[in-house]
Order: structure tokens, then sequence, then C-alpha cells
């Protein structure tokens, strides 16, 4: 008995693992709400 629950076993994990895996899909973050804003430039000793 435990033999057919062991056949069992390795028929439905070799059937897991043989089914066909969906790709996995890449989704960039969301921009942050607030963007960086740029450093004031340098002109000169007194701006």
């Amino acid at each position: 008995m435990s033999k057919k629950i062991i056949l069992g076993l390795v028929l439905v994990s070799a059937f897991a693992a043989c089914q066909r895996q969906e790709p996995e899909v890449y989704v960039p973050p969301a921009p942050a709400a607030d963007p960086v804003s740029q450093e004031p430039v340098y002109s000169g000793k007194y701006g």
C-alpha cells in the first residue's frame, strides 16, 4: 500500500514539474510623486 502512495506522490510531483510555467513579467516601479529638483548652478562669488 505504501508503494502505491509513494508512486502516486512521485507521479504528481513529476506532473507538476512538467507544467508549462508562465514567464515572469517585469513591471518598472512608478515614478516618484515628488521629482528630485536640480541643484542651483554656481555662477560666481556672489551668485
